[in-house]
């Protein structure tokens, strides 16, 4: 593999247990970037740790983390205090139990990695491992210390590997309650309701990540390349938001352009080369 593994121990599953490592699923490296510039001179601009009260800058060995318990009153606390705190790490990875798949909520999804064995010697082991939660169609729940924190983690077969999310303990997840409490309980039945099932089925398709277009990063790359080029990029023109008055014309009328737009996606629509006239 070309990435650098993040951490590597062992997955412990009752007796057994083989090398692994885990590896970044995701990464935001490619998305574009900027550095803070001084507007006048064009050269970077620096932060610095300034005193709230005096204004002044303080230098790197006399910061110290501290915890607010009142308005301006802090526990100072060393680095060393606060690594004695940490969790000595054993370096496994250790299967709770075995849970369906789509037992988690995910709400609870934090991030995603990928783990794979650490050598030769623990690819059987971890086969054994992986084939068997993919014959009995489970997840895996382990946990370890990872990034000097205890973290749970989601484990499911993903190609030769295992897919593993790390999960937001319970207190890290909002209850959705409190942002639905003020929501009225409607019961939608009849043609409404009907309507709204018919534009689903005719948007119903398949999950394909690599259609996803990230627009803002896209027009900030192409803003980037316009100035260094010297040209300008003509502002994009704003829909009118048009005030929906008739819900169920509104609905209406989506069925009707889903059902048009569909009939075009399976050949019905006139050759490209076709206009209607004005």
């Amino acid at each position: 593999m070309a990435s650098r593994a993040l951490w590597k121990g062992h997955l412990s599953v009752g007796q057994l247990s083989c090398a692994v490592a885990l590896y970044a699923a995701a990464t935001t490296s490619e998305r574009v970037s900027f550095h803070i510039v001084n507007k006048k001179t064009g050269n970077r601009v620096r932060r610095e740790y300034v005193d709230e009260q005096t204004g002044k800058a303080v230098e790197r060995n006399d910061q110290i983390k501290g915890y607010e318990t009142s308005k301006n009153r802090y526990v100072l606390l060393e680095q060393e205090e606060i690594a004695s705190a940490v969790p000595q790490s054993d370096k496994t990875l250790s299967v709770d139990h075995f849970i369906d798949c789509g037992d988690v909520d995910t709400a609870y999804f934090d991030k995603p990695y990928f783990l794979t064995p650490a050598d030769e010697d623990a690819e059987e082991a971890f086969a054994v491992i992986r084939e068997g939660m993919r014959k009995k169609k489970v997840a895996a729940l382990a946990s370890a210390v990872l990034f000097r924190r205890v973290r749970t983690l989601l484990l499911r077969p993903r190609g030769c590997g295992l897919l593993a999310n790390t999960l937001n303990f319970d207190y890290e997840v909002l209850p959705a309650e409190e942002a639905f409490e003020d929501l009225p309980d409607l019961r939608i039945k009849g043609e409404m309701l009907d309507l709204a099932k018919h534009i689903i089925d005719t948007k119903l398709g398949a999950f394909d990540p690599s259609a996803f277009d990230d627009r803002y990063d896209a027009a900030l790359a192409e803003l980037v390349k316009a100035k260094s080029e010297g040209r300008e990029i003509e502002k994009p023109r704003k829909k009118p938001q048009g005030k929906v008055i008739d819900l169920m014309q509104a609905l209406r009328d989506s069925a009707a352009a889903a059902k048009k737009a569909s009939g075009k996606k399976l050949g019905k629509a006139s050759s490209p080369g076709r206009r209607k006239a004005s």
